[in-house]
């Protein structure tokens, strides 16, 4: 199993050491953005290189989580959780939340 927390690390001191940008989040995001759609044009197109771009999309959200100071395998591991006891129904084809399961989010 990956452990988040080193990889964390190990991605912001490479992004110190090799001069990337670690203190401007909005670029940050936007970098981010781009590389899913970097992904998205390799799906589309294709190309063998698809998983190495959605690699790119993981290591950019890890590393903005460390910039950010943020726990992202306890948030991860949170989230998980969460989601298995939100219920949905079906919609028109669409998954919908039910009501009941809103409830999680104002505790």
């Amino acid at each position: 199993m990956l452990n988040i927390k080193q990889i964390q690390k190990e991605i912001f001191e490479n992004k110190k050491t090799k001069g990337f940008n670690i203190t401007d989040i909005n670029l940050e995001f936007a970098y981010t953005f781009d590389e899913l759609a970097e992904a998205h044009q390799a799906y589309i197109k294709k190309l063998p290189d698809v998983g190495e771009e959605l690699a790119d999309v993981i290591i950019y959200l890890i590393g903005l989580a460390q910039i950010l100071n943020i726990d992202l395998e306890k948030e991860i591991l949170n989230k998980i959780e969460k989601n298995k006891k939100r219920e949905y129904k079906q919609i028109d084809g669409v998954n919908v939340r039910t009501k009941e399961a809103l409830n999680d989010i104002y505790e």
